[in-house]
């Protein structure tokens, strides 16, 4: 039997988080690949707006839009104004996450844990519901893919680091599961993509900018990753090459 045939439509993609890091390599990989491509960015607009032209420049359609994932309204005004500037959402890489600062578990804050679950967890939810209102065939759409990112904390625990972090990334494989069953007999397929440890400025975010060179000790790579490499493996996932990979969880990190 013949595999269906994914539409062809040039894709529309919302990437949240989209203006640094693994976000931003993830914008322009999927430019290169066709996509039109709204940036979604919580305070970094010139660093979104540089993403935003670094797209153009590879040939894609981009718009920037800020984007507190957490807050219900700001997520609609995101899908409302990509749908509007570069037609109807085919995607959507939910990759706006925080991790607070490193530290033990029972020193960790108790407004740090909210805004990490609301960020990470209710966030990542929210988005995923808008795009699957535009993308399923239940409600007028024509099909599409959603891609989160996940984290390898979400199945090694992240011990004395950020353990809530790892509990919301875990979350997010299950809320990926879920909607991959739910979803797929409606046109759209749900995965996700669990990075090591990559270079970005989340490290020094956390409080400690040599935090990825650190973890390549005990990476069978021996190396970090780079934000290209984790970008790849969203694009493949978005692709109709991968048309019929759907509810999988996909770990990117060098073998940890």
């Amino acid at each position: 039997m013949p595999r269906p045939r994914e539409n062809r439509r040039q894709p529309v993609t919302v990437i949240t988080g989209g203006s640094r890091g693994i976000g931003a390599a993830t914008a322009l990989r999927l430019a290169r690949a066709g996509h039109r491509v709204g940036i979604g960015y919580e305070r970094a607009a010139e660093a979104a707006e540089r993403t935003a032209e670094a797209v153009r420049a590879a040939g894609a359609e981009a718009v920037a839009v800020r984007l507190d994932t957490s807050d219900e309204a700001q997520v609609d005004t995101v899908f409302d104004t990509v749908r509007e500037r570069l037609g109807p959402v085919t995607g959507l890489v939910a990759n706006a996450g925080i991790s607070g600062p490193l530290g033990r578990f029972t020193e960790t804050p108790t407004e740090v844990m909210r805004r990490v679950v609301d960020v990470n967890v209710t966030g990542t939810l929210l988005c995923a519901r808008r795009a699957l209102r535009e993308m399923s065939t239940a409600y007028g759409g024509q099909g599409g893919a959603v891609v989160s990112i996940s984290s390898c904390a979400a199945t090694l625990g992240s011990p004395g680091e950020y353990v809530h972090y790892a509990a919301t990334k875990a979350a997010v494989d299950a809320m990926t599961v879920g909607l991959a069953k739910e979803f797929g007999p409606e046109g759209v397929r749900v995965n996700s993509v669990q990075p090591g440890s990559v270079l970005t400025d989340m490290h020094a975010a956390m409080g400690d900018p040599d935090r990825a060179w650190k973890k390549a000790e005990v990476t069978p790579a021996r190396r970090p990753g780079e934000p290209e490499e984790i970008a790849d493996a969203v694009a493949w996932l978005l692709s109709p090459e991968a048309s019929f990979t759907s509810g999988a969880v996909l770990r990117v990190s060098g073998g940890l």
